[in-house]
């Protein structure tokens, strides 16, 4: 009986041991959650500017990037996209464009030309998705066109002309046709410079669209291969960059072989520093000018001065690239690209506060 009773009595003094240890443990645990749950935010706290506000060029478009090889997918579907569309007109944006329809063999919708030569089939027909809901927030839809990989595999241009000779005429009978918030094309090929086959796919390409659709518009985003063109190396800057007579030079050549087919160009902005924006955007600016094409600028809404690629860009780094965009005259301002780096929804926490910060420098409720 003894033994037993030092037993139990050396059980219970354990037990109460573990207690004691425990119960502040939970109590502190409990406090905690309490002091939690009073931080909320201050009504009516805006950021006090010490730049005028309102003064840069709005974005109004929107590339929707749902066939992408550097940028994380988000995996939305129809519910997340449908509120992200009302993200984006709250702000201001009437113009969205499917930065391209596939690359290599992802694909946004079944083509049944695509499919045969050997194509993914898509889970959902997200060309179809995009118009209704561009109808739904009177919007208008760009169609981006088909990439094959093959220009990036080989710099030549001209691989692109074939297979969206078939992605057209099979985009425009199923979609475009039916379609009123179809409102024109995006030539989806990416150049920087006088490129092989670049002119003349350029033209081939812009002609059956324009044909095809009775004139709609088409436009073209090259980016200008300054000082961050760095894109397959590790170097956060190149030495030879491009200079602004030889960039003027080129584009002149470029922009006199495309103005009958292409109607308005919008260069991608993050490519040369922000105290070079000016004398690049200017001359952007004549060269449309001289060739009646209509100057956008690509406001990218990513930050190309970081290692790690690719996150949301510091505000003021945007700002300054849509005040020198409105500077120099620009007809419109579209951004790659509002779902992963501007979006309150975005898989990037910095996003919503971007768009916080957006909203508070154009002076937005």
């Amino acid at each position: 009986m003894k033994t037993l009773d030092r037993r139990d009595f050396l059980k219970k003094a354990t037990l109460a041991s573990a207690s004691a240890l425990t119960v502040p443990t939970l109590f502190e645990s409990c406090t905690s959650k309490a002091s939690a749950s009073t931080v909320v935010a201050t009504d009516g706290l805006e950021s006090k500017l010490i730049v005028p506000k309102n003064n840069g060029l709005k974005i109004t478009g929107t590339f929707l990037d749902e066939i992408s090889h550097d940028i994380p997918h988000q995996n939305w579907g129809e519910k997340e996209w449908d509120l992200d569309f009302q993200h984006m007109k709250n702000i201001g944006i009437d113009t969205v464009i499917m930065i391209r329809s596939g690359y290599r063999k992802f694909v946004t919708f079944p083509s049944p030309y695509l499919l045969k030569k050997g194509c993914y089939m898509p889970s959902v027909d997200l060309v179809d998705m995009f118009l209704r809901l561009a109808e739904k927030y009177g919007m208008k839809f760009y169609f981006g066109l088909y990439d094959s990989g093959k220009y990036w595999d080989t710099g030549d241009m001209t691989w692109e002309v074939e297979d969206n000779k078939y992605v057209i005429d099979e985009v425009w009978e199923n979609y475009g046709s039916k379609y009123k918030s179809f409102g024109g094309w995006y030539i989806s090929g990416e150049i920087s410079r006088a490129t092989k086959g670049a002119i003349g796919a350029f033209h081939a390409l812009g002609k059956q669209c324009k044909d095809i659709s009775n004139g709609l518009p088409t436009f073209i985003s090259p980016w200008i291969d300054g000082k961050k063109a760095i894109m397959g190396t590790t170097k956060m800057t190149k030495e030879d960059a491009v200079s602004v007579q030889q960039h003027e030079k080129e584009w002149d050549e470029i922009f006199d072989g495309i103005h009958e087919v292409v109607d308005a160009c919008a260069f991608q902005d993050g490519h040369i520093d922000y105290d070079e924006l000016d004398a690049f955007f200017s001359v952007n600016k004549k060269l449309a000018d001289k060739y009646g094409m209509q100057c956008w600028t690509n406001a990218e809404s990513f930050d190309r001065d970081m290692p790690i690629r690719f996150l949301p860009i510091k505000f003021d780094k945007l700002r300054m690239k849509l005040e020198a965009a409105k500077r120099a005259g620009y007809d419109k301002a579209i951004t790659f690209e509002f779902s992963h780096f501007m979006s309150p929804q975005s898989a990037y926490l910095q996003a919503g506060h971007l768009y916080d910060r957006y909203k508070e420098y154009f002076e937005i409720k």
